[in-house]
């Protein structure tokens, strides 16, 4: 699986960024997607993921009610909306697939798109 990470940028807080995540090759095999970030000093974490078995995605709690995760019809992209950002949200934001969200790793990684919240 090839993936292609895209729409980090600077933005103010409260504002607003997209990112994307392209897809390409075994997607029907490993269709669990997740975004990880990881911000300076500090240890990756997972924010939300998507897989073929959930009713609906899994949110880190930080993020719970201010990023939704969304896949398109094709499956081949999934994004993640995030609104009101804080200065916390920074990091440089990777997605991630595998078969299922609940591994504990993923074996498919994107390049990362970096995100930086600042006034």
């Amino acid at each position: 699986v090839q993936l292609q990470a895209s729409g980090g940028g600077l933005v103010q807080p409260g504002g607003s960024l997209r990112l994307s995540c392209a897809a390409s090759g075994s997607t029907s095999t490993y269709s669990a997607i997740q975004w990880f970030r990881q911000a300076p000093g500090k240890e990756r974490e997972g924010v939300s993921c998507i897989d073929s078995t959930a009713g609906s995605p899994y949110y880190a709690e930080s993020v719970k009610g201010r990023f939704t995760l969304s896949r398109d019809s094709a499956e081949s992209t999934v994004y993640l909306q995030m609104n009101s950002l804080k200065v916390e949200d920074t990091a440089v934001y990777y997605c991630a697939a595998d078969r299922l969200c609940s591994n504990r790793y993923f074996g498919f990684w994107g390049q990362g798109t970096l995100v930086t919240v600042s006034s």
